[in-house]
């Protein structure tokens, strides 16, 4: 029993605190991944593996790159500690200000980037993917798709500073489900102009669901703005190039644009392996860029539930702490939060590799995408799926650097990653003659590189972060997540031997498999005695139960 108002009690708190609000940034997420399957299920029956959907992937990266670019990466990493440290230190009202500023520089900026990237889009698509031009008609058709979905980045930059001003303001849930708006929207909308009313209005399933990103982006904005005018920020248009808070937030994002095109830039020499890769006969082939595409989708059901989750409700705590100049405290919740990455991340990678063939199968096959289709996807989800734990890793530890002024560090790790990842997928593609599966290995090699590197300068900024304590928790749970894998491989082979193979057998290997995986994962955690097992359990089972009505429980 722990006394109340110790060191110890203190601490426990605060975890059990954190753990709560990525709680429920979890839920909202649950609902945006699963709405974002739903959407890519819409897509699969529509247009499986084609060549066609190969192009409107194209069309959709291009936008989504800049967004990542400077929006949801250089932008949320620079203003979120600025802002926080504004409404910690100077109140809202020069919160709000510096809010305003921030708001009318993107809609500039992100729309003069707008405005250029529709002109240029022949330019682009020829520089992503050459292998497209190959295919005919397959260049122009991704040239006209990324023109008619380029206006979604200025709207979900919007919607990135929206979701940063409400985190900061501690308010998670409202910001983690404005992608599942995004979703319903696209999928709603792009069915009415693609479909229904596709042949009155002359458009194309294909262009009437580009159509429809586009008007989901709004949607997710729009879903925001209420919650921004009760927090009391009003948006009113100011530009002071001047103003100190702006001109550090501006600092932060040369060196955070410059890290995060070499994401990019990753993205960009994986999509230009990708579009051409050759069959037997030495011709390019419609498919991979797809595959890769859906497999990636399937690992951002546990990434954004697990680590983009944690990430959000760790980064306004530990902005508070540098703010505050209290490393004690920031160290303590880093190490939590690291600690909780490692529990959820390293089951669910397990879990994607051994079960991912099964999951496909029972949730895309069918219509236009085959079971040979299922094949690949899932070969390629068990290589993204090594890189699980490193990808949430960086969404934490790259902002907590940020939160100590030190944007140089994620600039350099980033850059280096560059030739890490060049060297990895030339390799997987040229030498190794892995085709697509080499390329998600590939991107999984430069995760796991970049949350080392991070970490490992973390470390020295800080004096530290409980390493031997992260390095024991990472045993245990590796050991319990290889038993809940050899559970869950071997019930699913025995029920496909005395079934057989079909989608119906599928759905009840899942139905099977995935609960004893867990009851499996969870005695071995608790036989170890885990630490962040206890912690989710203390955090998270008391509100569940005074829910249901069953308990009112302390527990100590």
């Amino acid at each position: 029993m722990t006394q109340e108002g110790s060191p110890l009690a203190t601490a426990n708190a605060k975890q059990e605190g954190l753990v709560r609000s990525a709680g429920v940034v979890s839920v909202s997420v649950l609902l945006s991944r699963v709405t974002g399957l739903i959407r890519e299920i819409v897509m699969a029956r529509l247009f499986g593996a084609s060549g066609t959907y190969d192009a409107f992937l194209l069309g959709f990266r291009i936008p989504n790159l800049t967004r990542d670019l400077f929006a949801e990466g250089a932008l949320s990493s620079a203003f979120v500690p600025v802002f926080t440290r504004y409404l910690a230190t100077k109140g809202k009202r020069e919160a709000a200000e510096l809010s305003n500023l921030v708001a009318t520089a993107v809609v500039i900026v992100v729309g003069v980037l707008c405005i250029a990237g529709m002109i240029f889009s022949p330019e682009l698509v020829r520089l992503m993917v050459p292998g497209f031009a190959a295919i005919p008609g397959k260049f122009e058709l991704a040239v006209k798709l990324t023109r008619i979905m380029f206006p979604f980045l200025l709207l979900v930059a919007l919607a990135a500073q929206a979701m940063g001003v409400l985190n900061a303001c501690n308010q998670f849930g409202v910001p983690a489900l404005a992608s599942t708006f995004f979703n319903i929207g696209s999928v709603i909308f792009g069915l009415v102009l693609g479909v229904w009313l596709g042949p009155v209005l002359g458009v194309t399933r294909i262009e009437g669901m580009a159509y429809g990103v586009v008007i989901g982006g709004a949607w997710q904005l729009c879903w925001q703005i209420p919650s921004l005018l009760r927090a009391g920020f009003r948006y009113r248009p100011r530009l002071d190039l001047s103003h100190p808070g702006l001109r550090n937030i501006m600092r932060l994002m040369v060196p955070a644009i410059v890290g995060s095109a070499s994401v990019q830039i990753n993205v960009m020499v994986n999509t230009n392996f990708a579009s051409t890769i050759t069959d037997s006969a030495g011709q390019v082939i419609n498919g991979p860029v797809s595959w890769l595409s859906y497999a990636f989708r399937f690992m951002q059901l546990p990434l954004g539930l697990f680590g983009v989750a944690i990430a959000s409700a760790t980064l306004p705590s530990i902005s508070r702490s540098a703010a505050t100049q209290q490393m004690g405290e920031f160290r303590d919740t880093l190490a939590r939060s690291l600690g909780m990455v490692l529990l959820l991340t390293v089951p669910a990678s397990v879990g994607l590799a051994v079960l991912g063939k099964s999951m496909i199968a029972a949730v895309y096959q069918g219509g236009a995408l085959t079971a040979s289709d299922t094949e690949q996807i899932a070969l390629a989800l068990s290589c993204y799926a090594v890189g699980l734990c490193g990808y949430a890793a960086v969404k934490i530890l790259a902002p907590a650097l940020y939160t100590l002024d030190d944007a140089r560090t994620p600039m350099l790790v980033s850059l280096a990653s560059i030739a890490v990842n060049y060297a990895a997928a030339s390799s997987m593609i040229r030498f190794a003659g892995l085709g697509h599966a080499g390329l998600a290995l590939s991107t999984s090699l430069v995760a796991s590189f970049s949350a080392v590197a991070l970490l490992e300068a973390i470390r020295r900024r800080t004096g530290g972060i409980e390493g031997r304590q992260l390095m024991a928790s990472f045993a245990k749970i590796s050991v319990a997540s290889v038993a809940m894998g050899a559970a869950c491989f071997s019930a699913g082979r025995a029920l496909e031997v005395y079934l057989g193979v079909s989608r119906w057998m599928r759905l009840l290997e899942l139905a099977v498999t995935i609960p004893l995986g867990l009851v499996v994962f969870y005695a071995i955690c608790r036989l170890s005695g885990l630490p962040e097992l206890e912690s989710a359990r203390r955090a998270l089972l008391p509100p569940v139960l005074r829910r249901l009505g069953l308990a009112r429980a302390k527990i100590s």
